[in-house]
């Protein structure tokens, strides 16, 4: 109780809502999921009048690893069932937001556990989550972050989500609850240098260009290197890209035409464009931005310098530059 009191205040001191996860791993011996110790947990936090969303467990198809034990997607089912009448039973969260199921990368057995899920309880939650990490990080290399095909990893894994999603409940909301550029902890002097920004960004651009409108980067602070700051609070390249990002994107994401990508593929071909521009129109709440403003957000991974240049009624416009590059000899290792 005491480390959620720490962890609400941390929360509601920076004006962030709370979603927790509750343990997943207290099973009865039938292997349904045990909840005498969530529901005193959902009492306290009721008595503490905390304004919580819920979700249950986290990657549950590593769950025989963790604990000798799988839950298949239909039990997982029953068991968010069973979380969501708990919630109906306390006055408090009667009316409270239940996300899950939190899987790993949708590799076949997982998109199978998802199928069970959704069968079962696809009603009952209010978004669908998921967790992608781009790399193995034991043996993740600088090199691999520049790599197109790997950017392109992230795409194909939305469109298997999307795909049982819409067999089972359309429209249900999809959100990327976990993301990183390497798994495993990441990598010290890659997942949090400036190399990772690449990652990150097109990350960021992609989803919000497929209607996928909640990222939770993993994470703010922890062990292991994929987060935002380190063991001192100081920022690192990836904390001032989602400032920035934050500041500057508002909600509404633009099409755009780029002349010079569109290229045709030769037979057995894919073309995997090393430009990446995103486009929105500029939160106007900060920066005294007015409407009508538009953000363009570019991930070089050329090798060289590339010119940009803006035409149609955005010819003639002021342009506001932010340039992100690596700081001193280290390179794309710089923090």
């Amino acid at each position: 109780a005491r480390s959620l009191d720490k962890l609400y205040n941390f929360a509601d001191c920076s004006g962030l809502h709370l979603i927790f996860a509750l343990n997943a791993l207290r099973r009865n011996p039938n292997n349904s999921w045990n909840s005498s110790n969530a529901l005193s947990l959902l009492k306290y936090s009721a008595s503490k009048k905390y304004n919580i969303s819920w979700e249950l467990g986290n990657e549950p198809n590593n769950y025989r690893t963790l604990i000798g034990r799988s839950v298949n997607g239909s039990q997982l089912g029953k068991d968010y069932i069973q979380l969501r009448s708990l919630l109906q039973l306390i006055r408090t969260y009667s009316r409270a937001n239940l996300y899950g199921p939190n899987i790993g990368r949708p590799r076949k057995n997982v998109i199978a556990l998802l199928e069970g899920f959704m069968k079962v309880a696809g009603s009952t939650v209010d978004a669908v989550t998921w967790q992608h990490y781009y790399i193995d990080g034991r043996v993740a290399k600088v090199t691999d972050f520049l790599k197109t095909r790997l950017l392109d990893t992230l795409s194909d894994q939305i469109k298997k989500i999307q795909k049982v999603l819409n067999t089972y409940t359309p429209g249900k909301k999809i959100w990327l609850e976990g993301v990183g550029t390497t798994s495993a902890g990441g990598m010290n002097n890659l997942s949090d240098s400036y190399a990772a920004g690449f990652l990150w960004l097109n990350t960021l651009g992609l989803l919000a260009s497929r209607g996928i409108d909640v990222v939770v980067r993993h994470s703010f602070l922890d062990h292991g290197h994929n987060h935002l700051v380190d063991q001192n609070f100081n920022p690192l390249p990836d904390y001032w890209l989602s400032l920035l990002y934050k500041r500057l994107i508002g909600p509404k994401v633009l099409a755009i035409h780029v002349a010079g990508l569109q290229r045709k593929p030769r037979p057995g071909r894919v073309i995997r464009d090393k430009l990446r521009i995103y486009a929105h129109c500029t939160s106007y709440h900060n920066h005294n931005y007015v409407r009508g403003s538009i953000t363009l957000y570019i991930i070089n991974l050329h090798r060289s310098r590339k010119k940009i240049k803006l035409a149609g009624t955005l010819r003639d416009k002021i342009v506001h530059q932010y340039l992100l590059q690596p700081y001193g000899k280290d390179g794309l290792h710089s923090k």
